[in-house]
């Protein structure tokens, strides 16, 4: 069954960064494009960005230029590299892949920016 596993998130002063990975099993992991989430609290979860299976990438404004998506097929990993992190970045942060309509989440990794 697909199984979706984050880690990587923790604690970070305003403008540091962190790598958040994401494993992903049961299923040919190359051929999907991959999405990173996040929800912070009180708000709705909201779209981070994409890696498609050519590798392109897409960003939500409020990331673009700071945070860095990339897939390693071989370990089936997708990554999000967070750089210049705010206090508004925290949140839980979850990947999610979508197949044949259907959407598979991960059990998220908190991300708390703070000094």
């Amino acid at each position: 069954q697909v199984q979706l596993v984050e880690s990587g998130g923790g604690l970070v002063q305003p403008g540091g960064s962190l790598r958040l990975s994401c494993a992903a099993s049961g299923f040919t992991f190359s051929i999907y494009g991959m999405k990173w989430y996040r929800q912070a609290p009180g708000k709705e979860r909201e779209w981070v960005a994409t890696i498609f299976s050519t590798g392109n990438t897409n960003y939500a404004d409020s990331v673009k230029g700071r945070f860095t998506i990339s897939r390693d097929n071989a370990k089936s990993t997708v990554y999000l590299q967070m750089n210049s992190l705010k206090p508004e970045d925290t949140a839980i942060y979850y990947c999610k892949v979508t197949q044949r309509g259907l959407e598979y989440w991960g059990q998220g990794t908190q991300v708390t920016v703070s000094s």
